[in-house]
Formats: C-alpha cells, sequence, structure tokens
C-alpha cells in the first residue's frame, strides 16, 4: 500500500488529489474520469492513446507503470496506420502460410507484421485527437458499406525475392477511393494531414528472402484458395514513433538490476533496441527500453529474443467493410489476438499490459431491439470443492452413515442425495458456496448488460449443473429458464483418473435436488456413447459436433446460448467454429491452464457465413484469488 501511495503521490499533482478521492465519478467518458481522479488532462491522453482507450483501468495501470519514464509528459503525438485486415477463412490459410513458411525456411520480413493490405501510410496524430480519428473511420466505412465485391478478387504474383496476393484494378481503384475519403474525413475532424497508399495493394506473403527458398515458398503459396469466405475489416492501429528504426525484442526470463544503470526485465515484456546506442556497451549486455514501464537501461542479452514489430502495436478499432452488420469486428484469424492474450498472462496481472486492445465498451445482446446477432457463450463453472478442500474432503464431510455435515463456511449447507451413495462425489465433486456466489454474479452481470440468455446447456458435471443454476438465479430466471443437461459437453475423458467415468447425478435427482434442470431434453451425444480416456482428436471433434448440434438446435426458436462446461470447453466449443484447426494438445493444455472459475468468452455469428469470431463478452472479467484456511488456535496460541 505504501508503495501504490507512493507512486500516486508522483504520478498527480498534490493540487488535485483531494478531489481525485473525494470526487470519483461513475458515469462519463474514460477522460473524464481520469480527470476526475486528479490525473493532468496530457497525461490521461497519453494513457488512453496508449492502451487503446480500451478502458479506465487500463490507462490507470498504464500511468502508475510509467511513473518514471522520462517521455511521460512529452508532447510527442503517436503513429498510426491504416490498414484492410482478412478474417474468417481466408485468414486462416494466411495464417497455416505464415506457420509453415516460417517453420521450413524460418523467418522472412513479411513475418514482422500480420497479413494485410494498407490502405494509409503511416502518420501522426495528437493523443487529444485520437477518438476524433475513430469516428472517422466508422463514418467512411457507413458510407462504403456493401459497395465493394466479395470476396475481393486478388491474384498471385511472384518474383525473385516477392510473393504477394494483388487486388485486381477495378478493385483497387475502389479501394484508393475509400482511402482517399477516410483521409478527407480525417481531416476534416481532426486537422490530421494523411496520405493513402498510392502503390499496388496487395498483401505481403513473404520477402527479403534467400533464394533458394522461393520455389518452396511459391507452393505453399499457391495452396492459399483465394476465394475462401472472408470478411475485411478497415483497422486502425498505432506505434511510439521513438521507436520506429529500433529493433523489437521480448524478455524470456525475469531479471532483478545488480547496479543503477540497469533495467529490471518482466517476462513477456518488450525492449526496444537501437543499433546506434549499442556501440559503448559490455559484450553480453545491450541497452534496450521497456514498453511497459519507459525506462531505459543496459540488460543481459541472453534474457531476451527477437520479436514481431507489430508485437508492440495498439489496436484502436476496426469496422467491416463487406459484412451487412453494424458491428465493429474483432481479429482472431491469425492468432494475434490469442497470442497476446497469452503474453500479458506471462507479464502478470498487476503490470501486464493489453497492446493490442480490444474495444473499450462490451458487447451489449439484446433481442428486443435493432438488428440482431446470435451469440454463443461458454463459461466455466465455479469453484470446486475438491479443489478447495483436497481430494479426502468426505471423509471431512461424511460419518460412516454417509450423512453430510459441512465443516467450513465454504461447503454447502446440503448436498443432493446420490442413489450410489456419497462415495460418487470424489469423481463428481459440487462447487463451493464461493462458487455458487461467483455463478450469481455472473447471472447478475448478465441481467444489467441487458444480455439475453435463450437456452443454457451444461455439462453433466454436479460442478457445471449448479454453476448453471446460480447464473440463472443471477439472472432472476431460475422459475423460468430450464438447464440442458448434455453430456457431450463433458471434459476430455483422458483427464479422469481410473478407468471408469463419474457416475453423474441422474436428471431426475436432480430436479428433485430444486436445481433447474429440464427432465424432457433429450442429449445429442448419450453418456453411452463417451468414450473412457479418448485422444485428443477424438475430444475435439466431440466437442465441436455437439457445439454445432446445439446451435442448430436453437437456431429457429431463438438466438442465445449460453454453455456452462469446463476450462477446457472454452476453447474447444469455440476454435473450430471460427474456421481454425485444433491446436497441437500441448498447446492446448497451456492455454486451458490458463483459464479461472466462471472464465467466461463470448462467439459471434459472422451473417450467414456459418462462421463464428470471439469477441468481447458482455460483462466484466470476474478475478477471485487463493485464500488458505485459518484456524485461530494455531496462529493465536502460539506461545
Amino acid at each position: 500500500m505504501a508503495a501504490k501511495e507512493q507512486l500516486y503521490t508522483q504520478i498527480i499533482p498534490r493540487r488535485n488529489r483531494q478531489q481525485g478521492r473525494a470526487g470519483t465519478i461513475r458515469h462519463g467518458s474514460s477522460l473524464e474520469i481520469l480527470l476526475s481522479m486528479g490525473f493532468p488532462k496530457s497525461r490521461a491522453q497519453k494513457a488512453l492513446a496508449s492502451t487503446g482507450g480500451r478502458s479506465v483501468q487500463a490507462a490507470c495501470d498504464w500511468l502508475f507503470s510509467h511513473v518514471a519514464d522520462p517521455f511521460l509528459d512529452d508532447s510527442l503525438p503517436r503513429e498510426y496506420v491504416l490498414y484492410l485486415r482478412p478474417t474468417g477463412p481466408l485468414a486462416q490459410k494466411l495464417s497455416e502460410y505464415w506457420q509453415q513458411s516460417k517453420e521450413i525456411c524460418g523467418k522472412n520480413k513479411a513475418h514482422n507484421i500480420f497479413p494485410h493490405i494498407t490502405l494509409c501510410q503511416f502518420f501522426m496524430c495528437e493523443d487529444s485527437k485520437v477518438d476524433a480519428l475513430c469516428e472517422a473511420l466508422q463514418a467512411t466505412v457507413t458510407c462504403w458499406k456493401s459497395k465493394l465485391p466479395n470476396p475481393l478478387p486478388l491474384e498471385l504474383y511472384t518474383s525473385s525475392n516477392f510473393i504477394g496476393l494483388f487486388v485486381k484494378e477495378d478493385c483497387a481503384e475502389a479501394l484508393k477511393k475509400f482511402a482517399a475519403d477516410f483521409a478527407t474525413e480525417a481531416s476534416l475532424k481532426t486537422e490530421v494531414l494523411i496520405e493513402p497508399h498510392k502503390k499496388q495493394l496487395h498483401v505481403t506473403l513473404a520477402y527479403h528472402f534467400q533464394a533458394n527458398h522461393l520455389s518452396t515458398l511459391e507452393k505453399l503459396a499457391q495452396n492459399i484458395d483465394i476465394n475462401l469466405g472472408c470478411d475485411w475489416v478497415a483497422t486502425i492501429f498505432s506505434r511510439d514513433i521513438r521507436f520506429v528504426n529500433h529493433e523489437t525484442l521480448q524478455v524470456l526470463y525475469p531479471y532483478l538490476p545488480q547496479n543503477d544503470d540497469e533495467l529490471e526485465l518482466v517476462p513477456g515484456d518488450y525492449i526496444f533496441m537501437s543499433p546506434a546506442e549499442q556501440t559503448s556497451t559490455s559484450e553480453g549486455w545491450i541497452f534496450g527500453t521497456s514498453l511497459a514501464t519507459g525506462c531505459s537501461g543496459l540488460l543481459p542479452e541472453n534474457y531476451i529474443t527477437k520479436a514481431d514489430e507489430c508485437g508492440t502495436w495498439v489496436f484502436h478499432g476496426s469496422y467491416s467493410l463487406l459484412n451487412t452488420s453494424h458491428s465493429s469486428a474483432l481479429l482472431v484469424g491469425d492468432g494475434v489476438l490469442e497470442r497476446r492474450q497469452q503474453e500479458e498472462h506471462s507479464l502478470g496481472e498487476t503490470t501486464s499490459l493489453t497492446i493490442i486492445c480490444q474495444p473499450v465498451q462490451p458487447l451489449r445482446v439484446s433481442s428486443q431491439s435493432g438488428a440482431k446477432k446470435r451469440c454463443l457463450f461458454v463459461c466455466r463453472h465455479g469453484e470446486r470443492m475438491d479443489v478447495v478442500f483436497g481430494k479426502y474432503w468426505l471423509s471431512q464431510c461424511f460419518d460412516a452413515k454417509g450423512r453430510y455435515m459441512r465443516t467450513n463456511l465454504n461447503m454447502l449447507p446440503s448436498l443432493p442425495q446420490r442413489s450410489g451413495g456419497y462415495r460418487d462425489y470424489e469423481k463428481d465433486a459440487p462447487i463451493t458456496v464461493l462458487g455458487c456466489t461467483q455463478a450469481r454474479l455472473v447471472g447478475e452481470a448478465l441481467l444489467e448488460s441487458n444480455t439475453v440468455v435463450d437456452f443454457i446447456y451444461s455439462s453433466p458435471s454436479l460442478r457445471c449443473v449448479q454453476t448453471a443454476h446460480h447464473i440463472l438465479k443471477g439472472l432472476k430466471q431460475e422459475s423460468k429458464g430450464k438447464i440442458r443437461v448434455e453430456p457431450g459437453l463433458f471434459e476430455w475423458t483422458k483427464w479422469v483418473s481410473g478407468n471408469t467415468l463419474p457416475a453423474w447425478v441422474p436428471v431426475t435427482e436432480l430436479a428433485s435436488a430444486n436445481l433447474s434442470v429440464d427432465t424432457t431434453y433429450r442429449p445429442h451425444i448419450p453418456v453411452s456413447k463417451l468414450l473412457v480416456s479418448e485422444s485428443y482428436d477424438t475430444y475435439m471433434s466431440r466437442s465441436f459436433q455437439v457445439t454445432k448440434d446445439i446451435l442448430s438446435e436453437c437456431k429457429s426458436k431463438g438466438d442465445n446460448v449460453l454453455i456452462v462446461a469446463h476450462a477446457s470447453s472454452l476453447e474447444a466449443c469455440t476454435r473450430q467454429l471460427q474456421g481454425l484447426t485444433p491446436q497441437n494438445a500441448k498447446d492446448f493444455v497451456q492455454v486451458v491452464r490458463k483459464i479461472p472459475y466462471l472464465g467466461f468468452c463470448c462467439c459471434e455469428e459472422l451473417g450467414d457465413t456459418g462462421l463464428w469470431h470471439l469477441t468481447d463478452p458482455p460483462i466484466l472479467p470476474l478475478t477471485h484469488g487463493p485464500t488458505g484456511g485459518f484456524n485461530w488456535r494455531d496462529t493465536l496460541l502460539q506461545e
């Protein structure tokens, strides 16, 4: 707390601190909120621009992490660029090409930036005018909506040192006119000078590669089906102009400074290195500047690795050019967002910085008004009893006759009777009292955001059914909504101990325990069809198939579906819906480990394409931490 207060006093002028503490406002723009907290206007605008305007919290975190940044009060603007980016099946094919070409031939210059078509060259914009810049893009897209051919006509071109997909001439001229209209609109709103791209419009696939790799790269490029379904989104990114000619590096290992001129390293952070500043450094050491803090210093060279330039860019907004909807599109086709989210985990919750930021406002989903899109929500269950109290929790709570009595306030007052006896809880544990509270909070947040959940499905695991029930309670729908218990949503059976699946509570017994389940529902994949110790491919195929069946079943009856299942379900139930192929099992496990209790994601349908994409959930994230057990005798009676 003392350290936080020290940072607070350094970054907010003394005359403003009183106002900031006493006058916190709960409504208004992000800038207004930051100003009410006492931050100087120039710093608040810089923080919002540097985090893509994602949220007040992100801006505050940026300001506190940059308290020692010597350029914090520098008025130098950021540099912005307008790209056209693909989404959908074509984006997936381009991503596969990117990965294959890198694995076979190594990195070339094209790998520094994700697949894109450059519409405008980099230009500078003051921090105070970024919102107006994004408004200019939105206005221009609205005027051009659905006026371009779908799909965009592309053709493959190769030379001795370049491979790319060029936009055919007529369409390219239309895109250049769109870019010119944006430049005009932006000039009117922001007085920013923008130069539309005048050269041939194209997606670069490879350049500056070794001559002996040409044949291989060309064959890989020929495998890209340029007629695949694709939506193109106009997207604004920015970068810190101070580091344009610097090499981008990423921290692999933590390092605590041993001398005053050394830089602290946090895994996942980016380092900017200027070749001109390396002449006076010792062997094995380099001089660089941290993206996360803005501080500079010496650092050990073997603690960092080369990174892509675009890894440090900030995302400010994207709008679909071809889709007939009016919602902005989030870019997940090439895995950039997913990669950034993983990097944020490695940076740690208190110091991480979202580089490629998501839009400021969460998606509002309502079936009451306007053109609507179907949404699939996938949520992990709440806190488990056996994880909190250990695998021997049954012996703490059940006597020899199988009678239950809780021994901790975080244990439920009562548990459902099981026809197979209380030992069935060993493989099918309930959630805790806090798990119920977590679930209810999610339901209340969905209600507050006016989100409509038309159907709710659950894994047969008791912890999932209980979680779904308490989400319905938060939604005030426990008497109306009915949970459809679907065995096909159970997690990877390889993770189940022993050679048998859990003996799940029958639906009729769940209903007798006052859980809101649909006793008439007929599962798409009955328990009898689940395999013990199934392969990873079988699990992913099962999850994809049952998700498709659920969405098909609900399409004519409602819009939004909520699946309450396991940590693995957030990936397994959504990845292939996006047209992406499953990750390998090792990477999949790493993703699953990062998903907390009540981890929540939203997948939105892309028109009638049959594809979906991940987008902002309609609710805020739920953060919670572990606590140890407390026994006053052991702690307070020590001599």
